[in-house]
């Protein structure tokens, strides 16, 4: 019953868009810095150092993307949810069985237009998630996780 999970590739497409996103609010918000050093006087080399900085991390965004999904699993056990991420930043989560409370389905925007969803999982500490997976995966996951938190329940009894 314990085999290591990866995100759907579609996750992929959603975070290219997310950082197209981004790229476009940094642009805006640049376009306002330009207007800003225009008319108070401030040094000029401002607005090119934002540009910079926005155009940087949109590329940085774009880059990441695929060891953001190769170093991204999860996986459930009998006793809990295993959650594993990046490689030079690396987090593994356990989030023992006995302590989920809540399991919760959501989809924003860009995960109802890319047809996924997060799977939330909440105990009394924290909420941690499982984000950009299919819907029937992710029916499937609070299925099983709940009634894995059943099955606790009444063993603790």
């Amino acid at each position: 019953m314990k085999t290591t999970q990866r995100l759907p590739k579609k996750i992929k497409k959603v975070w290219q868009l997310s950082a197209l996103l981004s790229l476009v609010i940094g642009l805006v918000v640049w376009a306002i810095v330009v207007w800003a050093v225009g008319h108070f006087d401030w040094p000029k080399w401002i607005d090119n150092i934002f540009l910079a900085l926005v155009l940087l991390d949109f590329v940085t965004e774009l880059l990441v993307i695929p060891y953001r999904y190769r170093f991204w699993l999860y996986q459930i056990t009998p006793t809990d949810v295993e959650i594993e991420s990046g490689f030079f930043l690396h987090k593994q989560t356990a989030i023992p069985i006995s302590r989920i409370q809540n399991v919760t389905l959501q989809a924003g925007p860009l995960f109802q237009f890319f047809h996924l969803q997060s799977v939330k999982i909440e105990t009394a500490a924290a909420a941690h998630e499982i984000a950009g997976v299919l819907p029937e995966t992710a029916t499937q996951l609070k299925k099983q996780l709940m009634e894995l938190a059943q099955e606790e329940d009444v063993n603790a009894s």
